[in-house]
């Protein structure tokens, strides 16, 4: 077992507290110092500049399946040389009507050095990341991986 903590933190400004008006800026803070700018998306009258809660969910999720891509990929001694995902989140309505990140597709490039696994060895690889990634095991939103 192990605990993970973020510390978020809001403030007014000086303009009007109304639906229209308040500000969606705020943090997000974690162990070691490092603060994310965030904010609601800019359909929600957030700011392009920084993360939005979806992005960062789909983001936690690409990060996750990745980390654990190169781990089940070291344990098979098979040398990951990089590795770049184009992720996306769908939000939408989900089964029970409310809006949700309903879909995230993961769009992985990997190298290797060596020969490449074959596409049956990369999707099983693929498999076993999605299988084992905590995010992933966490959220109810469908994880796709194409290749």
């Amino acid at each position: 077992m192990s605990e993970h903590k973020a510390s978020i933190a809001w403030h007014s400004t000086d303009q009007p507290f109304t639906t229209e008006t308040y500000t969606r800026q705020h943090t997000w803070s974690f162990d070691g110092g490092v603060v994310i700018p965030a904010s609601s998306a800019p359909e929600y009258q957030g700011d392009w500049d920084r993360v939005d809660p979806e992005k960062g969910l789909v983001a936690s999720l690409s990060s996750c399946h990745m980390l654990t891509f190169l781990a089940v990929a070291a344990k098979r001694r098979i040398i990951v040389t990089s590795y770049e995902d184009e992720a996306v989140g769908t939000l939408e309505k989900n089964a029970e009507g409310k809006i949700a990140i309903t879909r995230i597709v993961l769009h992985p490039k990997v190298t290797f050095e060596g020969e490449a696994p074959s596409e049956e060895d990369l999707r099983k690889l693929h498999d076993s990341a999605s299988r084992n990634c905590f995010i992933g095991n966490s959220i109810q939103s469908e994880v796709l991986v194409e290749l």
